[in-house]
């Protein structure tokens, strides 16, 4: 016969309870997060660029630097991709 386990159930409550709240507060900073987005593009801005910068204000210089340098080593392995169908479509911004 296995062995019964105990469980102290108003501990085990108030941390769910606090998880709960939490997930809703993290949904309420979501939303405003995508108000200012939206106040953003209201003003012209490109709120995918704005993402990006986020991105990349989030990582290290020398992080960036590989990124950049290995990202241009890609580009220039594989040509010029704007002669590629979908490298024409990029270009004039066909979506």
């Amino acid at each position: 016969m296995a062995a019964l386990l105990t469980v102290d159930g108003a501990a085990l409550r108030g941390f769910v309870e606090r998880i709960e709240r939490l997930a809703e507060e993290k949904g309420a900073i979501g939303d405003d997060i995508k108000d200012v987005f939206g106040e953003a593009k209201a003003h012209g801005f490109d709120p995918k660029i704005i993402r990006k910068i986020i991105a990349l204000r989030r990582k290290d210089k020398t992080e960036r630097e590989r990124e950049d340098a290995l990202l241009a080593l890609y580009v220039e392995a594989i040509g010029d991709f704007f002669d590629t169908p979908l490298g024409g479509a990029a270009e004039r911004g066909d979506e």
